[in-house]
C-alpha cells in the first residue's frame, strides 16, 4: 500500500508517516496542499490522509481535485473540528472516511488500512498461497503454520508479490509499490530485501527471478 500524509504540522506528519512504515506502507510526506496536489499527478497512490485545514491549498480543494481527476485513490481527511456539521461536509466533498483530531493512532492505522483495501483492485486481509498466510490487519506472516520474521519492508515486498497472483512483478513495481520516493532506482534495495525474504521463507523456494523482468511468487 502507498500512502500520502498531507499535514501542515511537521512532527505530527513525520510521526504518522514513521509509525505506518512499520505497518510495511510506502509513505510519503507533503506538508501544504501545493506540494499534495503535485504529487497526486505523480503516483499512485492507495490511501491519501489529509489534514482539512492547511495553510495554502486547503484541503478541501486537494480533497476536491483528488476526485475530480478520477481514479482509486481513498481519502482520509483530519481535522481538529469535530462537530458533526463538519464531518457531514468533509464527506459531502467526496472524502471516504474522516477522523478528528487528537486521535488514537491505532485508529488512524485501522482506518487506512480499511480504505486500501477498498483501493484498486480491493485487497482481501488474508492472503494465502503455498503455505504461507499472510495477514496484512495483524501484520503477521507465517508458513506452513511457522511464523515468519518479517521486517516490515520485507512483509511490503512479499505482499505485493503475493497480491500478483502467479504473475512476473518488476523491480520498478516493487520500488513503486513498497518503497517512498526517496528510494533510489539504481540501488540493489529491491535484490536485498527479496534475498532475506527468501532466506526467512526456507525451502521449498518460492520466489522465482526472472532474468531481464523482475520476481514470481510461488514458482
Amino acid at each position: 500500500m502507498r500512502v500520502l500524509v498531507v499535514e501542515d504540522e511537521r512532527l505530527l506528519a513525520d510521526s504518522i508517516a514513521e509509525g505506518l512504515r512499520k505497518f510495511a506502507m510506502a509513505v510519503d510526506v507533503c506538508y501544504g496542499g501545493e506540494c499534495a496536489l503535485e504529487r497526486v499527478g505523480v503516483h499512485e497512490y492507495d490511501v491519501v490522509v489529509l489534514d482539512r485545514d492547511l495553510p495554502d491549498v486547503s484541503g478541501d480543494e486537494v480533497c476536491a481535485a483528488v476526485i475530480a481527476a478520477g481514479g482509486e485513490i481513498r481519502v482520509l481527511m483530519v481535522t481538529a473540528a469535530g462537530d458533526v456539521s463538519d464531518r457531514v461536509e468533509g464527506l459531502g466533498l467526496g472524502a471516504d472516511d474522516y477522523l478528528t483530531k487528537p486521535f488514537a493512532f491505532s485508529e488512524l492505522v485501522a482506518r487506512v488500512q480499511a480504505l486500501g483495501r477498498r483501493a484498486r483492485p480491493a485487497l482481501p486481509p488474508v492472503l494465502a498461497a503455498h503455505g504461507v498466510v499472510l495477514d496484512l490487519p495483524r501484520h503477521q506472516a507465517s508458513r506452513d503454520g511457522r511464523f515468519l520474521p518479517l521486517s516490515p519492508k520485507e512483509f511490503a515486498v512479499l505482499r505485493v508479490l503475493m497480491r500478483a497472483d502467479g504473475t512476473v512483478v518488476s523491480v520498478e513495481s516493487l520500488l513503486e509499490k513498497a518503497w517512498d520516493e526517496h528510494a533510489d532506482p539504481f540501488t540493489n534495495a529491491v535484490r536485498m530485501a527479496v534475498m532475506t525474504l527468501r532466506r526467512k521463507l526456507g525451502d521449498p523456494p518460492l520466489i522465482e527471478t526472472v532474468p531481464g523482468a523482475g520476481y514470481r511468487f510461488g514458482a
